[in-house]
């Protein structure tokens, strides 16, 4: 009886820390220093910068362990908040429960976070707030590896980054070893068209498609090679035809995934990625970083200096 009083207070605890707030200073990189955190994503909204990010279960992992999501805010690149844990992989009933990487995007003053499940597909759910709670919107996967068709691997439906571009039309981009992209329709919970592949010179893809868009230009990052680097392509229009520019991001530290996020937040461009630098850090239990990102005069990007200092606060 004792025992079981005893699991029902630790239980009680847990679900008291999931509901609380927790606010911090920024000191240099890692963000986070208080949890592990990776695959991160960004969203300007209400002149705010939302930060959403999985949780790497513990330190010191030897194998990738996600059971949630988390979401983070500043209006100034110094105090930080993290809001209650806005979704769990185990709200899509229909998933492997594990959480991969992520985006959220707003739209109609609703805001939809596209996750991925490992090896079970690519969901949505939605909220009336960035900060949560999040439900599953579908009670079914939005994209699966049979979506895939040049895959043959069952996690190659992971990954999901979605830019709504200038005329309104939503575009998402995914995948695992290659990559894929289709329209959304002006709800944003349902493909429009057909699937396609991006394929162009020089193209090492594994995982992490972003795609952003500065000047007119479009731009489609992703981790390339294994341990992970990130390149990127530019083009005239986001189906292409891309042109290969490089390497942006060297390895991260001892994270052999890269996973970026790429924003301009008042008037500054950033660069959002994981490593292992948290003391416990690991491949698998890793650690959100932020460092400026800057653009040459013919809009191709510098390589992003990874610091421990990390950015200035905004005035």
């Amino acid at each position: 009886m004792k025992k079981s009083f005893a699991f029902f207070l630790l239980a009680l605890w847990g679900l008291a820390a999931q509901a609380q707030v927790y606010d911090w200073v920024a000191d240099g990189n890692p963000l986070v220093k208080h949890k592990f955190t990776a695959d991160p994503a960004t969203l300007v909204y209400n002149d705010t910068l939302w930060i959403f990010t999985g949780e790497d279960f513990a330190a010191n992992q030897q194998h990738t362990h996600m059971e949630n999501w988390c979401v983070f805010s500043t209006a100034d690149m110094k105090h930080y908040r993290e809001y209650p844990v806005p979704l769990r992989a185990d709200a899509f009933k229909w998933s492997s429960g594990i959480a991969y990487a992520s985006q959220v995007v707003e739209r109609g003053g609703k805001f939809y976070w596209y996750v991925s499940t490992d090896n079970t597909g690519i969901g949505v759910a939605v909220a009336d707030r960035p900060e949560g709670p999040y439900k599953d919107v579908l009670g079914k996967p939005l994209l699966t590896v049979a979506d895939c068709f040049a895959s043959k691997h069952a996690w190659a439906c992971i990954d999901p980054s979605v830019l709504i571009d200038d005329d309104g039309q939503a575009w998402m981009f995914w995948g695992n070893g290659e990559c894929y992209y289709v329209k959304l329709k002006e709800n944003m919970t349902e493909i429009d068209g057909e699937i396609r592949q991006v394929n162009f010179d020089g193209f090492e893809f594994e995982e992490a498609p972003w795609i952003h868009k500065h000047d007119g230009k479009y731009y489609l990052s992703y981790a390339s090679g294994f341990p992970e680097r990130i390149a990127y392509a530019m083009a005239d229009h986001i189906e292409g035809p891309w042109t290969y520019k490089g390497i942006l991001n060297e390895w991260a530290g001892n994270s052999s995934s890269n996973h970026q996020a790429i924003q301009e937040y008042k008037g500054r461009w950033y660069f959002v990625y994981h490593n292992g630098a948290l003391k416990g850090g690991t491949p698998s239990s890793r650690s959100v970083c932020i460092d400026y990102l800057y653009y040459n005069p013919d809009g191709t990007m510098k390589r992003v200096q990874m610091t421990s200092e990390g950015v200035l606060p905004l005035e």
